[in-house]
């Protein structure tokens, strides 16, 4: 079967907050932007220039879900974990998502891939980002 990944879905509590910061710290653009006025939910889904879409939504009354510290504390609770971005130099990306608010979840380091390494961040609502550095083939 021929399927390829479209995009990754993520609940969040404040859609425009989190909307400008995945925009500035992933150089996301907007594709469009939705309101299903039943349920009163909202979304944007975002693209990056590579390809890779992440779509959030948020619907008034939603409760915080899992909001795990790092990925060991995550991968206790089955279900959505973290999402993983590559990048061809770790270290500066790590720096510049922290600068724009990120949390240090676990700084740069050996992946259990071998030759790949990796670092961990949350957005502003404490979701988990995973950063892999791989050079481009």
């Amino acid at each position: 079967m021929l399927a390829r990944l479209d995009h990754v879905g993520l609940n969040v509590r404040d859609l425009v907050a989190q909307t400008a910061w995945y925009r500035d710290a992933f150089g996301l653009a907007p594709v469009f932007e939705f309101r299903l006025d039943g349920p009163g939910l909202s979304g944007v889904v975002l693209a990056h220039p590579q390809g890779w879409r992440l779509e959030l939504l948020a619907r008034p009354g939603s409760a915080p879900g899992l909001r795990a510290p790092d990925p060991m504390t995550a991968v206790l609770t089955e279900g959505y974990g973290h999402f993983a971005v590559t990048t061809p130099e770790l270290e500066p990306v790590y720096e510049a998502l922290v600068a724009r608010g990120a949390g240090e979840v676990m700084k740069p380091g050996p992946s259990p891939e071998p030759g790949i390494r990796m670092a961990w961040v949350s957005d502003p609502e404490g979701n988990l980002i995973e950063l892999i550095e791989k050079n481009a083939e």
